[in-house]
């Protein structure tokens, strides 16, 4: 399946990711976990459940649009979006906190 994902950061910049192929669910998972501890992000839920789609807003909120411009880490989050989410089209909305397929 093709997949592309689109981000959009609160300060305009916009980026599209081809990946090839998506992760696994269990990679998928796992790398989103790690990036999640990593950039010390927060829960965004005040009972502590983290989703998927809170994992992926957080994650791109924290790694900014400079974040990105590591060509090989974009790949990897663009590969595990698709794996967890297992949809075509993802679109990552940072300013506005929305996740649209």
């Amino acid at each position: 399946m093709r997949h592309e994902v689109i981000l959009k950061f609160a300060g305009g910049d916009e980026l599209t990711l081809h990946p090839t192929d998506a992760l696994s669910f269990e990679a998928a998972r796992v790398w989103l976990e790690q990036e999640f501890t990593r950039l010390e992000c927060s829960p965004a839920r005040p009972t502590g459940k983290v989703l998927f789609s809170d994992r992926l807003l957080a994650i791109a909120e924290a790694a900014g649009a400079e974040g990105f411009a590591d060509a090989a880490w974009a790949a990897q989050y663009a590969r595990a979006a698709a794996g967890v989410l297992s949809r075509p089209l993802i679109r990552v909305d940072v300013g506005a906190s929305t996740i649209g397929y």
